[in-house]
């Protein structure tokens, strides 16, 4: 039996505003925005590359907006991608990494890991609710 995570919703105070944010700053494709009603609306967006999508909008969960913690968006080169959502506007943390990975015990250091070891560098954001998001590395390769 396979499982496959289709949808995460994530809770937001305004659609419209969240829908740019995520369709102009990170570029994730806008799938389906469909409101019948003024008590319900569900906007589906997915992240370039990926199978697994987030809904916002109205009358989806009574979760408060910018609860969210924990998303992570996989990428190969952590550098790269960083620079990109900033060079769109949004505000990434600075890339740390896991120190000592082999023995990881919740310790960071600044930059990525020198060895470039899949999943242990990170840089943070938000989107304009404070739903909280991970950039993370893995199979980078250099050029």
């Amino acid at each position: 039996m396979e499982y496959k995570l289709e949808v995460a919703i994530l809770p937001v105070s305004e659609v419209d505003r969240s829908l740019a944010f995520y369709t102009e700053r990170l570029g994730f494709h806008l799938d389906v925005d469909y409101g019948p009603g003024p008590d319900f609306r569900v906007v589906q967006l997915t992240p370039p590359g990926s199978a697994c999508s987030v809904q916002i909008g109205v009358g989806l969960t009574d979760a408060e907006p910018g609860s969210v913690k924990g998303l992570y968006l996989v990428v190969p080169d952590l550098q790269s991608a960083r620079a990109e959502l900033m060079g769109r506007g949004v505000d990434v943390g600075e890339i740390r990494h896991k120190a000592p990975v082999d023995t990881w015990q919740g310790g960071f250091e600044p930059g990525v890991d020198p060895e470039r070891r899949d999943y242990a560098s990170f840089a943070q954001f938000t989107d304009p609710d404070g739903n909280a998001w991970a950039l993370q590395e893995c199979g980078f390769r250099s050029s």
